[in-house]
């Protein structure tokens, strides 16, 4: 007679892993990363390869020195976190900036919470927000895309499509340039087309789902063209909302993020319609031009508690 084999679960083997899921997000981002090498020059890869590097760093001695813990930088979350963390960053600040940013991404956003899997908040994020209230000046001076150029620090500035919704000024970018990324901007958030590119890389390799960004995008359309259509000459179009700012970035890229979103299709789409519905909050009546930032940090925060609510039905369940 054969013996029965008991053991914990899971019962069932993936080959998925960590690694293979952060580095198809680091190759879905690619193309926004050419684009912004593209229009920012030597800025772009000065910022994105300074904000890496130092997340790199900052998690080795953290887990090494600190947590008395194995490394685990091979697994690409480090790196992911440091390009995200870029993208959210003009293509002029200061190196002495990046660096306290990632600091604090790593050392506050991800590995204060245990590392991997435990952070309550999105870490790239959570070192953008603490950059743009430490350093507003800095994080809020935006170059201007002219092709690619050597000007780093000394760049020429000016004012990003959000501002000029936000302030009515300026003549707003046409549509088309929005979509290509003629626009002043961070690094991630000046070509529509290049992150929708990586967002069907990522659906097609079965990283994430349509459900969150789909209904974020969804309910900024709604809510904005209320808006838009009660007073079209204090509230800007949907469709330039959709298209400027950080709103694409954040719906595909860290608004997706497996530990900081919820578990069930049900609880994403409350928590995709939370984030949609801060961001035109903010954007419209807030006092910064952009919102996208604070709604995923602020829904991170609600996370626990939709998946302690909004959760699927156990196998075996009775109600």
């Amino acid at each position: 007679m054969g013996q029965l084999v008991v053991s914990p679960s899971p019962h069932t083997r993936s080959s998925v892993s960590t690694p293979n899921l952060m580095f198809g997000v680091i190759a879905a981002l690619l193309p926004a990363l050419a684009v912004s090498v593209y229009y920012f020059g030597i800025g772009t890869l000065i910022v994105t390869l300074t904000s890496v590097a130092s997340c790199v760093l900052f998690e080795y001695l953290i887990q090494k020195f600190l947590l008395k813990q194995k490394p685990t930088i091979s697994d690409g979350s480090a790196i992911l976190t440091g390009l995200l963390l870029a993208f959210n960053l003009p293509s002029n600040l200061p190196i002495g900036i990046i660096i306290v940013g990632a600091a604090f991404a790593i050392g506050v956003g991800k590995m204060a919470f245990g590392g991997l899997g435990q952070n309550l908040f999105n870490p790239a994020l959570a070192g953008r927000v603490f950059l743009l209230i430490s350093f507003p000046v800095q994080m809020t001076t935006w170059p201007v895309p002219k092709g690619f150029s050597t000007n780093y620090i000394d760049a020429e500035t000016g004012a990003t499509a959000l501002n000029m919704l936000k302030n009515h000024f300026g003549t707003l970018p046409e549509t088309t340039d929005m979509l290509l990324g003629q626009m002043g901007g961070s690094l991630g958030e000046v070509s529509a087309i290049a992150l929708l590119i990586g967002f069907a890389f990522l659906l097609f390799r079965r990283i994430i789902t349509w459900h969150i960004p789909v209904t974020i995008f969804a309910t900024v359309f709604v809510f904005q063209g209320i808006l838009y259509l009660a007073d079209p000459v204090q509230f800007a179009s949907p469709v330039a909302h959709l298209l400027a700012g950080g709103l694409m970035l954040g719906a595909i890229f860290m608004a997706t993020d497996y530990v900081t979103s919820p578990m069930s299709i049900c609880g994403k789409v409350v928590y995709a319609i939370g984030i949609g519905i801060i961001t035109v909050v903010i954007r419209n009546f807030g006092s910064f031009p952009e919102g996208m930032s604070f709604a995923i940090l602020i829904m991170n925060a609600v996370t626990p508690l939709i998946n302690t609510y909004i959760k699927p039905k156990r196998f075996g369940e009775v109600k």
